[in-house]
């Protein structure tokens, strides 16, 4: 539709001086007139929020693309609002007397809802119209004077000043226009006859009707009115009243009596005989939605009423007469409608499906609740709850609800909540709606790996292969994906001297534990080491456990004979008395094992002897003792071999030769049996070793007493390594032994003068200290040996 330049001109100051908001209600109002052009300013929403032009594009400034948000778009880079398009009042709002059209704005960061209503104003962009070209009427020539006759009234599109605002007509000396306003606000026009009429001299009348509005320009339309003149039947139908009300309830049924017209004419006969009907003002819509009863007028509900549509409606009713011609009278009838409760809260969500992390604090927002009722009064009022059961609760916030967080979540306990919202009214019976909502808990990295056990046994036998899994520790974390991915590592550094690596490692990606070399029980019999389990996470969180290695010992030493020794590392020589009794103590067998438990507990048995049934061994003792007195038949010299093994399995043993000599004074020196000696140069040496201990003895037996003491302490000094063990001290002429026993990582039993070095672990402590005279006795003196400890 085209206007003249100046008419868009003031189109555009009107759109101008009138798009300003309404703050005083506490929410955002433009006005625009209609028919505005496309990109024509609304206003400057970014200034009536308080925002600056750089907040628009950080905050994502949004119009909702519903109502209102339709027709216009904002502008990110000045923060204008601004017609998107051509805007129809008559076409959104109809007849309404306020065409408003809400909208929402929606900020981000945080999240802010402004609503906002959009008013659009009505300009005369629509002429009056008839709906028929002509209007047909029909009078009797004797009718009086000021009798008069509805016209049929003009629509108009446009409200306000801009619809129908008067009607006129053509010159005429016998009719005349009168015009009312009604109680609906509708010009009504009737045709007034101002003179008797004589039908003899004009039969018909042909009258121009002309509806103008009150816009600027001012528009109109026009109709012809064709009056036939008629004979008699001179006076019309009139009602009982000039406005009937009444009331329905919207959940009426269909056929339902509203209430009942009556009019009355004073002619007699067909004259009087009156219809009743809808005028032609009456709306079609209205017309299927009421009937009237032609005979009666009673007017019945026809179709669904619904009060949220129309609360009221307004029909003209008129009667007319059987006479000839036929007059009409009219009449108003109003029927208000009565809200019934029969619309269930609607609920809207901002998002049904959400996200939170698990460490958000307490009062973290998560969705916007709007809920809407169209019925009116109580039936309209709504209240909106959640359960009470789950840490979410709603806070109300003008005409919606926010859905926040009320207490601590814990993803490992529960991941999802579906919260059903339910909304009610106040009606009776009351309505109501539900929804869920759906909140799903992100996972933060809020839980360490735990262990299955705070610390771990393992049990490992010695000399095992390298190489091989000997345990595997396990740590679950109840986080989620990354967050829950556990690695393993060693926390322990050293052992020792030297690196844990060298021993152990460990799977990073399973927790499985390998040795990398084999363990010696008889150096190494425990150790710990902490195992750490660290997720994946950030920050990430570990714990860790302790995990002790008990190497388990496995029989890999025969026993290690100790006592009596051999000089030349063939056979030990023992003395005896000659006339020794039964049960008499030769020697003792003194051996020990480096292994331990049953690997090292020892036996002794005689494997062979010249005369087994001079002598026998104690099996746990290793003592040697005369099983019979000795005769003189008996040889001087007896030749024994020793068994000792110890209780492992397999079982290992070692053996010792024993040369046992019979001598008349045990002081004597006498030589052994040419059978038992097999190297000459041998006995040589050791006759002239005998004398020159006997000769000594006589001559500095205190000095050597004083210089063998020494010699023991500085022995033990330097035998006595890392740990303190116990130790065997033999004396015999010369000869000085000290063995330590135990499970450190060097015990050694040293032979002075022989370069001989012995592993020999055992808990007791001793020193054995033989003189020569010691054959001749059946005792053996134990003392403890008092040997330092070295430092390590």
């Amino acid at each position: 539709m085209a206007y003249p330049l100046w008419f868009a001109f003031n189109l555009l100051a009107c759109a101008f001086l009138t798009c300003i908001p309404d703050l005083i209600t506490g929410q955002i109002r433009y006005s625009i007139h209609e028919e505005l052009e496309e990109g024509a300013f609304v206003g400057n929403i970014a200034q009536d929020l308080g925002l600056n032009v750089r907040q628009l594009s950080t905050r994502k400034l949004r119009l909702a693309p519903v109502a209102g948000g339709r027709y216009m778009k904002v502008s990110l880079d000045n923060g204008l609002l601004s017609i998107r398009e051509r805007i129809d009042r008559e076409h959104i709002c109809g007849q309404a007397v306020v065409c408003i059209l809400p909208f929402e704005t929606t900020l981000e960061n945080p999240l802010e809802v402004h609503r906002g209503e959009l008013e659009i104003l009505d300009v005369n962009d629509n002429s009056p119209v008839f709906r028929d070209g002509s209007i047909s009427l029909k009078m009797s020539e004797a009718i009086t004077p000021g009798i008069r006759f509805r016209l049929e009234g003009a629509e108009d599109q446009d409200i306000g000043i801009n619809t129908v605002a008067g009607y006129t007509i053509s010159s005429s000396e016998y009719f005349s226009l009168k015009t009312q306003l009604t109680d609906d606000r509708v010009i009504s026009a009737e045709l007034v006859l101002e003179r008797y009429l004589d039908r003899e001299r004009q039969s018909s009348f042909q009258l121009l009707l002309t509806a103008t509005d009150g816009g600027i320009p001012q528009r109109s339309g026009t109709a012809q009115i064709l009056i036939t003149i008629l004979d008699i039947n001179d006076n019309p139908p009139i009602f009982e009243h000039d406005v009937y009300k009444g009331s329905l309830s919207e959940n009426a049924l269909p056929g339902t009596s509203v209430l009942k017209v009556n009019a009355n004419d004073l002619d007699e006969g067909v004259n009087a005989e009156i219809t009743y009907s809808f005028s032609d003002r009456t709306m079609r819509q209205i017309r299927d939605i009421l009937i009237i009863d032609p005979d009666t007028g009673e007017i019945r509900l026809e179709g669904p009423l619904d009060f949220e549509e129309a609360n009221t409606y307004s029909l003209d009713v008129q009667a007319v007469d059987h006479g000839f011609p036929a007059i009409t009278g009219y009449s108003k009838v109003l029927i208000k409608v009565i809200d019934v409760n029969d619309n269930a809260p609607d609920i809207t969500l901002t998002s049904t499906f959400n996200k939170i992390t698990e460490d958000a604090p307490p009062g973290t927002f998560i969705t916007l609740i709007n809920v809407i009722d169209r019925d009116s009064g109580e039936n309209g009022r709504v209240r909106c709850a959640i359960p009470k059961n789950i840490p979410f609760r709603l806070q109300t916030s003008s005409d919606h609800y926010k859905l926040i967080s009320s207490e601590a979540l814990d993803r490992e306990a529960i991941s999802e909540y579906k919260i059903p919202v339910s909304a009610w009214d106040q009606g009776s019976p009351s309505l109501s709606t539900n929804k869920t909502i759906h909140v799903t808990i992100s996972d933060v990295n809020d839980n360490a790996p735990q262990f299955t056990e705070p610390s771990y046994n393992i049990y490992v036998m010695e000399n095992n292969s390298p190489g091989v899994s000997i345990f595997a520790v396990t740590a679950s974390d109840p986080d989620l994906d990354q967050n829950s991915y556990v690695s393993y590592s060693l926390l322990t550094n050293q052992m020792g001297d030297l690196p844990v690596s060298s021993y152990i490692s460990i799977n990073s990606m399973n927790g499985t534990i390998y040795a990398l070399r084999p363990f010696d029980y008889e150096k190494l019999k425990t150790f710990q080491i902490q195992v750490q389990a660290r997720d994946a996470g950030v920050p990430p969180l570990s714990s860790s456990a302790a995990v002790n290695v008990i190497i388990l010992d496995q029989n890999d030493n025969a026993p290690v004979i100790v006592s009596p020794s051999a000089p030349g590392g063939s056979a030990a020589v023992d003395f005896m008395p000659h006339l020794a009794s039964q049960g008499y103590l030769v020697t003792r067998v003194m051996a020990t094992d480096a292994d331990s438990g049953q690997n090292a507990r020892l036996s002794y048995q005689m494997l062979k002897s010249t005369d087994s049934t001079l002598f026998n061994v104690g099996r746990n003792s290793g003592e040697i003792r005369t099983a019979r007195n000795i005769l003189q038949s008996d040889s001087s010299s007896q030749t024994l071999v020793i068994l000792v093994k110890d209780n492992g399995q397999p079982s290992l043993s070692n053996t010792v030769t024993i040369h046992i000599t019979a001598l008349e004074n045990i002081t004597e020196k006498i030589s052994e049996s040419s059978k038992l000696v097999k190297n000459p140069e041998y006995v040589s040496n050791r006759n002239l070793y005998l004398i020159v201990i006997f000769g000594c003895t006589s001559i500095a037996f205190l000095l050597i007493i004083v210089l063998l003491i020494g010699i023991k302490c500085k022995q033990d000094r330097t035998v006595i390594q890392e740990y303190n063990y116990p130790s065997y001290c033999y004396k015999g002429g010369d000869s000085r032994v000290t063995l330590n026993r135990g499970a450190a990582m060097e015990e050694t039993l040293r032979y002075p003068g022989t370069g001989q070095v012995i592993r020999v672990p055992e808990m007791n402590q001793y020193s054995v200290c033989l003189s020569p005279e010691s054959a001749k006795s059946d005792f053996l003196f134990l003392k403890p040996c008092d040997v330092p400890t070295s430092q390590a």
